[in-house]
């Protein structure tokens, strides 16, 4: 089975709001190694001019993944999860992510490519504010396997 072409440019409605705790970027500034004390440490925060602790960039990942179970939870999409392996995976911000945002992320399906028996699929998860404003793009490039 391959990955219904039809995905590509469907807009899914927008995930949940994901609301940004200090603790969670916390332990996700330990998880991978990013030692800024901006990522730990509110007053450090605050005296570089954010409002709470700033995420790292690939804390993103954690917004968007509400919208990648959406298109992988899709019935009909041809998207089998024991083939899917990560291909690529993209930020572009417009600012940080930063403790007590509440973030609301869109997936479009950008594309939807044949690569001999494998598909790849590129999905972008627009993440915006409470007020609205574009926070980060998210781009992931996923490859389905096709059979062996």
């Amino acid at each position: 089975m391959s990955v219904n072409p039809e995905l590509q440019g469907r807009v899914f409605p927008p995930a949940p709001p994901y609301l940004v705790g200090r603790e969670k970027v916390r332990e996700f500034s330990r998880a991978v190694f990013a030692t800024n004390p901006i990522n730990h440490d509110p007053e450090a925060a605050r005296a570089a001019g954010y409002a709470d602790v700033v995420a790292p960039p690939t804390f993103a990942v954690v917004v968007q993944e509400a919208t990648l179970a959406q298109l992988l939870s899709e019935p009909g999409a041809g998207i089998d999860f024991s083939r899917v392996v990560h291909g690529d995976q993209r930020f572009s911000f417009s600012r940080p992510i930063v403790a007590g945002d509440e973030l609301t992320a869109t997936l479009t399906v950008a594309s939807v490519k044949t690569l001999g028996g494998h598909s790849m699929v590129t999905a972008e998860s627009n993440v915006v504010d409470a007020g609205g404003e574009h926070v980060v793009t998210a781009t992931s490039t996923l490859v389905v396997r096709g059979d062996e």
